[in-house]
Order: structure tokens, then C-alpha cells, then sequence
């Protein structure tokens, strides 16, 4: 592409319209006649707080369309980034060159802002697409990521195509006003059963990140592997990464890599969360340091799929010297400001020795400027102010207590049940991989239920979000994650996104269908439900 101006000289406006007509010398608009089938926008997942169609309007996306970035100073680079990333792809499916500038009034037809009023909120944004042009505008870089991203869903699926493709690329008028239900939307990725690269990883941030989530929890530690770099804990990784489920090589990411996770999530408005699970899932950690062991002695490399035999010495005080080092060099790599403990499952460890372990190691994690995350049983133990206690329970009453006992204490609960939200549980008797020891769940069971009435008495103000965890005992390439996650994670995404209001089966189901297009396009290699109209 041809560059249309160097930064600080004046362009005038037909320069920059013969510059981009010039770029595209086969391109030539549809005659004026012509009307181009507009996509439908009730189509889009999450659904809107608020939309209202625009009848006898749309816009079209020219060869000449110029997008304009307007943003306050301190923002500038984020706001021209996320023009960027959009730009980038639709250069790539649709041929036109598609210059990011400043807002040029009379020339800008496609206008992202992030000078919005602060009612909008940090993650909310308002649409508007008519026959003079369409706008995101939003108070922030991330509330406009968000409306990008419901950019993306209104036009055609082909849009999201990594080849040329032919137009018209029409959307039908509308006005959009959005915000989020819950602040924490999540996905979980087990990289420690199985191990994935950072290019995996990358890919399954683009594909969630279409539906609003801004959270990546990333579960780096367990029996089978422990997958970041400790640099004063060498042999966590060049001897417990070596291997994973089934005794195939395993690997870890070095802080570098780590790094490129952090800074692509964080282009993708996803707060990664790591997961050093304690004091159970530690095999691999005791596996490589004899010292952890109670009796001095290291367990062989563990490549099954069992869970609650292993344990970290409570009574030892090298376990927190451990513990220490491990969470300050996590906490290093990591900008966020959570940090998740694990604490489920510590079937080996007793039960007295959990109430001693689970406030030593909180207080491991405060000491790095970090919130305290953990699973459900943490909420048997005092937790420090800000934690936050991730529900896994199935209905069952104990797990249900737990998670009021953690808002008795002031904590917010992530509900992640598992016999909805585990994208891991097979769809039905023969989906080829996955597990159903939650039961299993449909792409109905995973959408058809409300995080503030889940739970009998656990108050709303209580419920931090939802998070869609998937383990990967069986899944151990991209496609088979994309299979098992798609299509129910968007149905998570929604019931973190949309009203309670907005939440309901048969309607969601239908615009589901209209989703298979676009991960055609995408290729994404998802489940095609047979409950679902595809299309």
C-alpha cells in the first residue's frame, strides 16, 4: 500500500481520496442504482444493551473509505492501534487500502473515537451506522476495542476472511448504545495437561476476543507440567515442562515468550491471569525438587490424568520460600494485578494443614501487589481483602456454601459451574473427546442459565462474572480446543456481557446459527450442534 502522507504534512482532501482510489486501480464502486444486501444486526453475540434498526439506511464500505482516529493525546497510539488491527484485516479480505488518519471532516466516513462522554464507562461504547458514514464512539481505547468488535460482527462474515474476497461490504442501519452486565468475562486455557504454544495461544485470544471476554486465565502449573519460567526454580522447567498427558513432550514458555502473551492479550483487551495451582496439582514441581517432599523424595514425572494425590509440604518452610520466589517472578512477568492460587482438589493434603497452607500462600501473593484468586475451597480459609473465589461446583449444596462463605467475606465469586460452563464436558454421549464427569453439556445447558440466580442466596453484588475453563486431560492440538469450545463459549460471553433481560434460548440460538459463517471464514474448526440452524 502506497503511503498516503508522512506525519506533520498537509494533505488535501483530494490528494488523499486519489491516493486511495489509485491504490485499488481495479476496484470500482457499485453504480448508484445498485442497492447491496445489508447484513442483519440482530445477528450479533453478545447481544447489545440497546439497538434500533435505521429502516431505508446503510453504509458501505468504499475503495475509498478513509477511517479517522480521534482520540485524546495520552491515547493516541492505543486508539490508532486498534484502527490498525481493523484496518489490517479487511485490507486482507476486501482489497481496499483503508487509510487510518486523523478525523478529516467532509472525507471520514468510518470515524472511531475515544473522546466519549465517561457515562459510557470503561469498556462501553455507542454505533452508528446510516448512509453518511458510520462511528464507534467510546470513553476509552478499551470501550472502543469493544465496539470494534461489533463492527466486525455486522458486516458481512466474509469480512474476516484471510484472502481476497468479493464486496458489496454493506451494513444495514442502526444505532447501538452497549456496556457490560459483569467487569470480569473470562476464558480459561489449560496449558499444563497439554502444552501450547505461543502462537496457540495467540490464536485463541483472537477467537475469544471477538466476544468481548477481558479476561485470559492460563493455568501454567499442574501434575503433568509446569510451563513458565522460574528463573531461581530452573528445573520447574528444563526437567517438570518436559512432558504432558501421555508421556509426549511437553514444553514452557521463557519470560520472553511469556512476555509476547502478555503484550498480544493485553492488543486484545484481555487481562491475563496466571494460575500457579497449590497445594495440590504440584506433582510436577515436587517432581523436580526433592525438598518440596515431605520425605525428601521426588515422585517420577507424572503423565496421567488422575488428580488429588499430590501435595506440597505444609510443615516445611522451604514450601514458602518456594512459593515466594515462584509468585515474585509470576508477579513480574504478569502487569495484571490478580494472581490465582488454585487451591482445589487438595485431596492429599489434610484438611487442618489447608487451613494453615491456603492464608500463608494469600499472603505470598499480597506481598506482590496482587489480588488473591483461587478456586471455591479457598472460601474454608480467611481470605485477604479484594480476593476473589472461583466457583466450579456442579449444583451440589457444599459448593454452593462455599461460594456464600467467600461473599460473607467480602470476596466476589467468578462462577465457572461445571456442568455449564467446563468447555471441556462432551456435548453428548459421542462427542470423541472431553469428559462427562460434570454430565454433559449441550450448547443449551452451557447458555441456558443466569450467574446472579444460579446460586441461592449469593446476592448479585457478589458475582464478579463468569469465566468458561477448558482442561485439556484430552485435547491435545488447536483444532480439538476449537471443537470443544466453539460453538459454546460465545454463549458464556453473552451471559457476562447481556442484560439478564437480554438472556433467552431460543433467540440467542438463532443468532448462533448466523455465527457458523463467520468461523468458515475464520476457520474454526467448531462443533456444528445439531440443535442449531446454521447457516
Amino acid at each position: 500500500m502506497r503511503r498516503l502522507a508522512r506525519p506533520g504534512r498537509k494533505v488535501s482532501l483530494a490528494g488523499l481520496l486519489t491516493a486511495a482510489l489509485l491504490a485499488t486501480p481495479l476496484l470500482v464502486p457499485a453504480p448508484a442504482t445498485a442497492q447491496p444486501q445489508a447484513t442483519t444486526p440482530s445477528a450479533l453475540i453478545p447481544k447489545p444493551t440497546s439497538q434500533r434498526a435505521l429502516p431505508g439506511q446503510s453504509f458501505t464500505l468504499q475503495p475509498w473509505t478513509i477511517v479517522g482516529v480521534d482520540s485524546d493525546v495520552s491515547e493516541r497510539r492505543a486508539a490508532k492501534k486498534i484502527a490498525d488491527q481493523l484496518t489490517t484485516q479487511l485490507r486482507r479480505s476486501t482489497g481496499y487500502p483503508l487509510p487510518v488518519t486523523p478525523v478529516l471532516p467532509g472525507l471520514t466516513t468510518l470515524k472511531l473515537s475515544s473522546k466519549g462522554p465517561a457515562s459510557l464507562g470503561a469498556e462501553g461504547y455507542q454505533l452508528r451506522a446510516d448512509r453518511s458514514g458510520l462511528s464507534i464512539t467510546a470513553a476509552t481505547p478499551e470501550g472502543l476495542f469493544r465496539g470494534v468488535s461489533t463492527l466486525r460482527q455486522l458486516l458481512p462474515a466474509k469480512a474476516d476472511a484471510a484472502t481476497r474476497q468479493a464486496g458489496p461490504w454493506t451494513i444495514a442501519g442502526t444505532t447501538i448504545a452497549d456496556s457490560p452486565r459483569f467487569g470480569y468475562r473470562g476464558a480459561m486455557l489449560d496449558v499444563s495437561r497439554h502444552f501450547f504454544s505461543v502462537a496457540e495461544v495467540k490464536r485463541y485470544i483472537d477467537l475469544i476476543s471477538l466476544y468481548k471476554l477481558n479476561k485470559l486465565h492460563l493455568h501454567l502449573a499442574d501434575d503433568q507440567g509446569w510451563r513458565i519460567q522460574v528463573d531461581s526454580w530452573p528445573r520447574l522447567t528444563t526437567y517438570g515442562a518436559s512432558l504432558e498427558v501421555g508421556g509426549t513432550p511437553g514444553g514452557s514458555y521463557s519470560k520472553a515468550e511469556f512476555a509476547e502473551i502478555i503484550r498480544y492479550a493485553a492488543d486484545h483487551y484481555l487481562t491475563v491471569i496466571p494460575e500457579i495451582d497449590t497445594p495440590g496439582h504440584t506433582n510436577a514441581a515436587l517432581a523436580s525438587y526433592a525438598e518440596l517432599n515431605c520425605d525428601n523424595v521426588a515422585p517420577p514425572l507424572y503423565t496421567g490424568t488422575e488428580v488429588g494425590f499430590s501435595s506440597l509440604c505444609v510443615g516445611k518452610e522451604v514450601t514458602y520460600d518456594f512459593l515466594g520466589d515462584v509468585f515474585r517472578e509470576v508477579a513480574e512477568q504478569n502487569p495484571g494485578d490478580i494472581l490465582h492460587l488454585g487451591g482445589d482438589e487438595a485431596h492429599s493434603t489434610p484438611h487442618s494443614d489447608y487451613l494453615t497452607f491456603v492464608p500463608k500462600a494469600a499472603a505470598l501473593v499480597t506481598q506482590q501487589n496482587k489480588r488473591v484468586m483461587g478456586w471455591q475451597e479457598i472460601a474454608e480459609t480467611p481470605l485477604p481483602a479484594g480476593s476473589i473465589a472461583q466457583y466450579w461446583g456442579t449444583d451440589d449444596a457444599r459448593s454452593q456454601e462455599l461460594a456464600r462463605k467467600a461473599a460473607a467475606q467480602n470476596a466476589k465469586v467468578v462462577m465457572s459451574p461445571a456442568n455449564r460452563a467446563y468447555l471441556d464436558m462432551k456435548y453428548d454421549e459421542s462427542t470423541p473427546y472431553g469428559q462427562d464427569w460434570a454430565g454433559l453439556v449441550s450448547v443449551q445447558t452451557a447458555y441456558d442459565w443466569n450467574p446472579s440466580t444460579l446460586i441461592p442466596n449469593l446476592p448479585e453484588s457478589a458475582i464478579a462474572g463468569v469465566e468458561a475453563p477448558i482442561w485439556t486431560e484430552t485435547l491435545d492440538d488447536l483444532d480439538k480446543l476449537e471443537y470443544m469450545a466453539f460453538p459454546r463459549l460465545p454463549g458464556i460471553a453473552e451471559l457476562g456481557w447481556s442484560q439478564a433481560s437480554a438472556l433467552d434460548w431460543t433467540a440467542y440460538k438463532d443468532r448462533l446459527g448466523a455465527q457458523g459463517s463467520r468461523w468458515d471464514a475464520l476457520s474454526v474448526n467448531f462443533y456444528r450442534a445439531p440443535e442449531i440452524n446454521w447457516r
